[in-house]
């Protein structure tokens, strides 16, 4: 059996604050210190990540995760009858059992009933700080990942592993491998989730147009008025989260739109608005981008924004409806919220705001005209207001462009 070298990346650092688990590993190792098998899974915490540049979980990945609760039979099936052990075993341990007794479980969790081998550092390795990357650097360990569960338990599970060596056998240690064999886990049902894992910052989500069935296209123009207000607001900020582009699959399918149905009205979209652009008679480089990167957005192919260009024709071009929503802005008096961990801090983020003649509140109300979150893919309970009361959601940057066009 013998040891569960365990991780969590979580969204801050006390369970008390309402601090939520959002990521765990687990490796288990052999007598000798040599893996018998890996497992970690993404935790859908429900509510906001906290720091996201430190532990570079995207909404987008964990809204998608399991729940703990769907996760607790099967990492609680990997924990039973093995020594606990993590690089402070008490944080680890702390959310782990906070996790379970959220459920109404009450584990046997134990930081004193495991191995911390921050803490065995001091018997094996002297001369290093209590980082990680210190220990595993004094025992002539290279250098991990940071701030990975699975990778970080990898790191601890190769500092155990060195402990071993040193330690000989048996282990001092010992006494604690007979007692874990022997303490019992709550009979917990296995779920049959799929654990999920975070990816790369260089894999691509598939397209969300890819989600909706081909058929032929209709022979008249769908009428999806619905669906394009919906665009409208996904598009805002020049960025479609993956909740706006899941909102998008199924306003299209409840309307019954096909793919075909859905491109077809990428494209009138997209040469209206390149009426609006040129509206002035001028097409400037910041407008051509622009264009572009809706084009992008909305899969359309690469020469789609020239072929719009050739199509539009003369600048009063009817235009309809989109040029008064692409018209959108914000202006002075707006109430706008802020929801996420933003660098500068937010407090920086309400100050220009309000010098900027905007309201700020803390809490999304009907009356918001804009909720600005660190990840647009945020679960905070602002985020989940907004998105039930139709309110824009946009990221820092997009509303530092908003700010600059701001109506006087």
């Amino acid at each position: 059996m013998v040891y569960a070298v365990i991780d969590v990346e979580t969204t801050g650092l006390r369970t008390s604050w309402h601090d939520r688990l959002i990521e765990v590993a687990v490796i288990r190792l052999d007598e000798h210190g040599c893996v018998q098998d890996q497992w970690c899974s993404l935790v859908n915490p429900n509510r906001d990540l906290g720091p996201q540049h430190i532990h570079g979980i995207s909404a987008t990945e964990a809204r998608r995760a399991p729940a703990f609760a769907d996760l607790a039979g099967d990492l609680g099936r990997r924990l039973t009858g093995r020594v606990l052990v993590a690089h402070n075993l008490r944080f680890d341990a702390m959310f782990l059992t906070a996790e379970y007794e959220r459920i109404g479980i009450t584990a046997p969790v134990d930081a004193n009933a495991g191995l911390c081998t921050m803490q065995l550092a001091a018997h094996f390795i002297p001369t290093a700080s209590r980082s990680l990357h210190d220990c595993r650097r004094a025992a002539g360990l290279p250098a991990h990942k940071a701030h990975s569960a699975l990778h970080d338990a990898q790191a601890a599970a190769d500092l155990l592993a060195y402990y071993l060596t040193a330690a000989g056998s048996p282990p001092p240690w010992a006494t604690t491998v007979a007692q874990a064999a022997t303490i019992q886990w709550p009979d917990l049902p296995l779920s049959t989730v799929v654990p999920v894992q975070r990816t790369s910052a260089e894999q691509r989500q598939e397209h969300f147009l890819a989600r909706l069935i081909d058929r032929l296209p209709r022979q008249r123009e769908p009428r999806a008025d619905a669906y394009l207000d919906l665009l409208d607001q996904a598009l805002l900020d020049r960025h479609i989260s993956a909740t706006e582009a899941d909102a998008l699959v199924d306003t299209a399918e409840t309307l019954g739109l096909a793919r075909a149905d859905v491109v077809y009205l990428h494209e009138q979209y997209l040469n209206q608005l390149t009426c609006v652009a040129l509206a002035d008679d001028l097409l400037t480089a910041a407008e051509r981008h622009d264009l572009d990167t809706v084009a992008l957005l909305l899969g359309l192919p690469a020469n789609s924004v020239d072929q719009a260009l050739t199509a539009a024709g003369t600048p009063t071009t009817q235009v309809g409806n989109v040029l008064a929503r692409q018209l959108w802005q914000l202006q002075p008096g707006d109430l706008v919220v802020f929801t996420g961990t933003m660098t500068p801090p937010r407090d920086q983020w309400q100050t220009q705001a309000v010098a900027a003649g905007l309201q700020v509140g803390d809490n999304v109300t009907k009356k918001t005209k804009l909720l600005i979150a660190a990840d647009p893919d945020s679960m905070s309970g602002k985020a989940k207001a907004a998105r039930r009361y139709g309110i824009p959601v946009v990221h820092p940057a997009a509303y530092q462009q908003m700010l600059g066009a701001l109506v006087p």
